[in-house]
């Protein structure tokens, strides 16, 4: 098989690597106006070959990815168009789904093309980022059209699969509405909760001290790339401000119970969302990126936090990030030490507790 790339950053390098992992005599074509990450990509053996433009390299590509960003993919997609050899399969890995089907229908593309999101990545960008292991147990939505080939659908989901990634079908237009609740509003919420506290603060800065612990971690994805959220906001601006509103309604509704000190209904609030957030499974990546940390008990004396630091470096632990925690109020420990991936976060934990440290999280 013989798979061709347009774009290799992030997402494209990972997938890249993981077919190069994972299936055997894979060939790997990739185009990217980043020559430095295409000539990386070949010195690891990950590629095949450096295409040097979208063009006729491709024409023997059994499946192309199309990994720029989601406002280049129709522009690549329309140069890749007259190169596509008959049944081969076209797929994108966007966030927002509706743009790309409109495009394949004026092309006339909808035999060929799977639309694909893998919901995975990391704040870190670029090739050099890339890993294999990003998509692992990672929600991989495809959004075949109807007349994509069943085969093909059933031949993209085994390679999904072998790839470590967990495949789900849907409608373009279900991904839409559900990536605008799970992860477009979340988003639009955190930013706007960041600057309310902003705006709201004293000259002092007290809020802003004080903004750790529980507010910290539910704003964590205000982090986030403006551009990308801004170009988000602008392709799946209907789903988001419907779902927009009802959470405005929702506002207005628990302000009113607060001012009328309804504590049944307030109860309810807290309650309902407790169980239905707690019944989330813990097992597969979700849109919204896991926090890899532990918070640790330390004593406040000299060399505790680089007691710490050794102990992970000794035993080839990384560290993301680390810092004191002054805001404890919804979290246990002192020291809070961030990990890239699962496999760090429990390492440290169990070298941690080996070492008669307490743990949290």
């Amino acid at each position: 098989m013989k798979y061709g790339f347009i774009g290799l950053g992030l997402i494209g390098g990972s997938i890249a690597k993981a077919i190069h992992e994972k299936i055997e005599h894979a060939e790997i074509i990739a185009y990217d106006i980043n020559r430095e990450a295409t000539q990386q990509a070949l010195a690891e053996g990950v590629i095949t070959q450096v295409a040097a433009e979208i063009g006729f390299e491709f024409r023997e590509c059994d499946t192309i990815f199309l990994c720029a960003p989601v406002q280049k993919n129709d522009e690549n997609l329309l140069k890749i168009r007259s190169f596509l050899k008959p049944g081969a399969i076209v797929t994108d890995v966007g966030s927002v789904k509706t743009p790309i089907h409109e495009v394949i229908r004026e092309a006339g593309l909808e035999g060929q093309f799977i639309g694909g999101h893998p919901m995975a990545g990391s704040e870190r960008i670029g090739y050099a980022a890339s890993k294999a292991t990003i998509l692992q147990n990672a929600y991989y939505i495809l959004t075949a059209t109807p007349k994509t080939p069943r085969r093909a659908v059933d031949t993209f989901r085994d390679l999904v699969s072998a790839l470590g990634a967990l495949p789900i079908d849907m409608t373009y237009e279900q991904h839409d509405y559900i990536v605008a609740g799970v992860s477009h509003l979340p988003h639009v919420i955190a930013a706007s909760l960041v600057n309310l506290v902003k705006d709201s603060d004293s000259a002092d800065g007290l809020m802003k001290m004080v903004a750790a612990g529980g507010f910290k971690d539910i704003t964590r994805i205000a982090s986030s790339s403006p551009v990308m959220w801004q170009q988000i906001c602008l392709s799946n601006g209907e789903n988001i401000l419907k779902l927009l509103d009802a959470y405005i309604g929702s506002l207005q509704g628990i302000r009113g119970e607060i001012a009328e000190k309804q504590s049944e209904d307030l109860y309810r609030l807290f309650d309902s969302a407790r169980t239905y957030r707690d019944s989330f499974v813990g097992t597969s990546a979700g849109p919204i990126k896991v926090s890899y940390a532990l918070t640790i008990d330390i004593a406040d004396e000299p060399g505790a936090l680089a007691a710490i630091a050794t102990i992970l470096a000794l035993n080839g632990i990384s560290i993301k990030n680390i810092g004191i925690l002054h805001n404890r109020e919804y979290l246990g420990g002192d020291l809070r030490v961030e990990f890239y991936d699962e496999d760090g976060l429990n390492k440290a934990r169990e070298v941690l507790n080996a070492k008669a440290y307490t743990t949290h999280g």
